[in-house]
């Protein structure tokens, strides 16, 4: 799935991010969208969301 499209992410989806420190590892952390916080309608990093849990992220994965 196309991640880098605003309109794939929504509150409430399951997704895997990677944290700004984690960007040289590519460590991904999974949690549930409360917050999209890109503006743009596509970016090609990703779009960067906030979890539940408070820890900000690039969405690399959507999880079913």
């Amino acid at each position: 799935m196309n991640v880098t499209n605003r309109v794939k992410i929504k509150p409430g989806q399951c997704v895997l991010i990677v944290l700004k420190k984690d960007q040289r590892s590519g460590k991904l952390t999974e949690g549930i969208v409360k917050d999209v916080l890109t503006r743009a309608p596509t970016h090609p990093h990703g779009i960067k969301v906030r979890l539940e849990s408070g820890e900000i992220g690039r969405v690399k994965e959507i999880l079913e």
